[in-house]
């Protein structure tokens, strides 16, 4: 027997969420949303261990003809009257709500509709999000989504978000969104690669993800703040990951490990041609300013990504003004991120020789 389940995605990699699902054998895509894929579950399937994915749920109802006006919410808490609540136990509930376009009602009136009817026969309170409150992390979890007239109402798989990684034991300003990290590993094209480089690398997430699927491969990081590479070790340790000064590590074979090092982007201490994949998120002066060689402008950072790039390397960078020159673009995915909508680019390097 399939379940229905649905993987909530950062708008923009929900193609890569539903690849995922496919090669991992989770289950068969019936359906791409706005941040959403739905799909029928396989039998016995793991999948919290969904890695491009926010979240996953397990769908309670959809609604149909869910119209812009207030008659909306009474169709709504009728959905979830008929809700299926057998053998759920918690300690409260609390639901979650979004929606796509303008409507003549708010999130809170949807999430207090549906929540009073699915605490009811539960015998549970339903702790309301209204004027800023946050429930309670125990309490049972669940998620109202409507796009077009059709609304979903689901129920959190897990006992938290998945974009939560167990490995985050450290953060920093500005560090990159798991499941991001995670889809620019999948670009990446990481199967049989000896080693891959980020450097800028921050608290360590994109060679973490990148470590989940090519766990053979040799994860080299420089960062110019020692802090971040303090975040960065934490964090790779807490993956289960062994490691290495980034100098000890580059170039010497033998067993997987993280490599940490403390540099420059604009001066990278590795030799020309010497990695196989980049990954990287350059820092754009939001919440992490650009500095040191960085300071005026990215050209340095770009200039040596293509020199330590082996020849038939790639480097998959989330860029915000354009593809760098000195390469050649393969695939852009265009991503919601933090309010901001940068590209996650797969780059090859140009041909012929780039002047300094």
């Amino acid at each position: 027997m399939h379940t229905f389940a649905v993987a909530r995605a950062v708008h923009g990699i929900e193609p890569l969420v539903a690849t995922e699902i496919r090669r991992s054998r989770l289950g068969v895509v019936r359906g791409v949303r706005h941040r959403e894929v739905w799909f029928e579950a396989a039998p016995g399937a793991d999948l919290t261990g969904l890695r491009t994915a926010d979240d996953v749920l397990l769908a309670a109802a959809v609604v149909d003809g869910i119209g812009h006006g207030r008659s909306a919410l009474r169709r709504l808490a009728l959905a979830a009257r008929s809700v299926n609540l057998g053998g759920l136990t918690g300690s409260g509930v609390e639901v979650s709500a979004s929606f796509v376009g303008r409507r003549n009602y708010t999130r809170f009136e949807i999430e207090d509709a549906v929540g009073a009817e699915l605490a009811r026969p539960l015998r549970l309170p339903y702790h309301s999000r209204r004027d800023g409150a946050r429930p309670p992390r125990d309490a049972m979890s669940w998620r109202v989504t409507i796009e077009g007239d059709r609304a979903l109402i689901a129920l959190r798989l897990a006992d938290r978000p998945l974009h939560r990684r167990a490995y985050k034991t450290d953060s920093i300003r500005g560090t990159l969104h798991p499941p991001v990290a995670a889809a620019m590993a999948a670009l990446a094209r990481l199967g049989g690669v000896r080693t891959v480089l980020d450097p800028c690398c921050g608290a360590g997430t994109t060679l973490i993800e990148a470590h989940a699927l090519a766990p053979e491969a040799r994860l080299l990081g420089f960062d110019h703040d020692p802090a971040a590479l303090r975040a960065a070790t934490a964090n790779a340790r807490a993956g289960g990951g062994s490691a290495a000064s980034a100098e000890q590590l580059a170039g010497v074979g033998g067993a997987a490990a993280f490599g940490w090092g403390v540099a420059d982007g604009g001066r990278i201490p590795l030799a020309d041609g010497s990695v196989d994949r980049v990954l990287v998120n350059p820092p754009w002066g939001r919440q992490v300013p650009p500095r040191g060689l960085l300071a005026r402008d990215l050209g340095p950072l770009w200039r040596e990504v293509r020199r330590v790039l082996a020849g038939d390397g790639l480097a998959v960078a989330l860029v915000h003004d354009g593809i760098p020159r000195g390469f050649v673009l393969e695939e852009a995915v265009r991503v919601s991120l933090s309010g901001q909508h940068p590209v996650i680019a797969v780059l090859r390097k140009e041909a012929g020789r780039l002047r300094r």
